[in-house]
């Protein structure tokens, strides 16, 4: 037994001292590397911070040190509301009904009232049973859609999103009982995967619909919407984030599957038009949406960014010129909050208008020219929480649509990498190894727990305000604090918004 022990001690002291030197290597290889990169950025000149600061003035060791900023200050020192694009507040909501929890909290709430245009709903005094119904979007097309969910999943690409992600939506829309909109990158199996109700997006490139020359091919197009899973076909002319600017898919995302369905070569950069080229005005369009109808026999609506009323007052007097039938099936309209996988910061930053503005113009247009009840209005901008629903469905909106909450919902952490393809949670990443830690099947449950849970906030407010369906809300059942403290009803604000 001695011996044993004795050898096992010899044995444990050889290892360690192999362990040692091979530690010791590593240590004179690393610092011998480290010093060459030091010598060589002190006696380049091209590079001044370099220079100056040899190792640590590189611009990747300075992005590493942003980025690890940015992470501490989103995660660690800014408050609960207080981050940006969205709080930890809002994040630890949506994980919340994900994990199909109840969002309960205690002591109070921490959201601020009392700042000046924050909204609250009035409560009723006597309440009813309060249930969504279904309503049809489409009455005019030979395939109307009749839509089951007021909360649905927003346009986000296979390959601006990884194929596990795609799987997980798939899933759990079809748990949730709601739509999932394609994004512009084509119809891809992964789509099909869940058999849920699906929106086909055509884009200004026209993925998967397109031709070598990237028209319009009607054949594609025929193929795709015969698929029983495709409802309806949205023609996306703009989105919030970047209005005037077409999609973007970085080469690196480009794999050779993606390639196929989008009809473009391997590992190049996928950037969009700026616009259809069938489609330079308000007539042009609704001859495309009828093209397109025609086509399909599917309700046909179209993505847009309104900023200016007189836009949608040109589509109205176009549409009643033509007739009721004519008219596009819904209008998603996307606010200056949306996201993005990848666009300039410029347009980010500065162009468009909120959709706490936009859904309150366009709902007022429709319902001067008796159209609100022909054309379905879908909402969509950052609008993840139960109150940002309520609210939107009280301004005129049908629908909303949500991308970056059922990011959440997959568990991103807001990262900022989407465009990057080094996304942490594997959801927007065409890296196989970030992809290997993906469950799209656990993912579809929390997807359907987030929607399903959604809507039960939404509906328990309506129940509140004394409504039986979350589409009886109306402006005056929401008040807005002004400047002076004072609580005014939305209905003050909007006179001609009576529906």
């Amino acid at each position: 037994m001695i011996e044993f022990a004795a050898a096992a001690v010899d044995a444990f002291m050889g290892f360690a001292a192999v362990m040692n030197t091979i530690f010791a290597a590593a240590v004179g290889i690393t610092a011998t590397a480290l010093a060459g990169m030091a010598i060589y950025d002190k006696v380049q000149r091209k590079d001044a911070t370099r220079h100056n600061f040899p190792i640590v003035g590189r611009p990747a060791f300075i992005r590493a040190l942003d980025w690890m900023g940015k992470f501490a200050r989103n995660h660690f020192l800014e408050n609960d509301r207080q981050e940006k694009p969205f709080s930890r507040a809002q994040r630890e909501a949506v994980y919340s009904l994900a994990e199909g929890k109840k969002n309960i909290d205690s002591f109070g709430s921490t959201k601020d009232r009392e700042l000046t245009g924050t909204y609250s709903f009035p409560n009723a005094t006597f309440f009813q049973e309060t249930h969504t119904k279904p309503i049809v979007i489409g009455p005019y097309s030979k395939n109307p859609y009749t839509a089951r969910s007021i909360f649905n999943i927003s346009a986000m690409s296979y390959g601006a999103l990884s194929k596990p992600a795609v799987r997980g939506l798939s899933l759990g829309a079809a748990k949730a009982g709601c739509w999932l909109d394609t994004g512009e990158g084509g119809l891809a199996p992964a789509h099909l995967e869940g058999n849920c109700d699906l929106v086909f997006e055509m884009g200004t490139a026209k993925f998967g619909v397109r031709d070598a020359e990237g028209n319009l091919d009607e054949d594609k197009l025929r193929a795709i919407a015969a698929h029983e899973s495709v409802k309806m076909i949205s023609i996306k002319l703009a989105q919030g984030a970047k209005p005037g600017e077409g999609g973007v898919l970085p080469g690196r995302k480009v794999t050779p599957e993606i390639a196929e369905i989008r009809g473009i070569p391997v590992g190049q950069d996928a950037i969009s038009p700026d616009s259809h080229k069938e489609i330079r005005n308000v007539s042009e369009l609704m001859d495309f949406i009828e093209r397109v109808r025609g086509v399909t026999e599917k309700p046909v609506g179209f993505k847009a960014v309104y900023s200016r009323r007189q836009d949608v007052v040109d589509l109205c007097r176009e549409i009643k010129k033509r007739g009721i039938e004519s008219a596009p099936d819904f209008i998603v309209i996307d606010g200056n909050e949306g996201g993005t996988g990848a666009g300039p910061r410029s347009l980010m930053d500065n162009v468009g208008i909120s959709i706490r503005n936009m859904i309150p113009m366009v709902a007022e247009t429709l319902i001067e020219y008796e159209l609100k009840d022909r054309i379905r209005l879908v909402a969509a901008g950052k609008l993840i929480e139960p109150g940002d629903v309520a609210w939107a469905l009280a301004m005129g909106a049908d629908f909303v649509n949500s991308a970056r909450g059922f990011l959440f919902a997959m568990k991103c952490v807001q990262a900022k990498r989407c465009h990057k393809d080094t996304c942490p949670s594997g959801l927007t990443t065409q890296n196989p190894s970030l992809q290997k830690g993906f469950d799209a099947v656990a993912m579809a449950d929390r997807v359907a727990n987030y929607d399903i849970g959604l809507v039960k906030e939404v509906e328990k407010i309506a129940h509140t305000a004394g409504l039986a369906d979350p589409r009886d809300f109306r402006p005056h059942h929401v008040l807005r604090k002004d400047d002076n403290g004072k609580d005014v009803p939305m209905s003050d604000l909007y006179p001609k918004l009576q529906f």
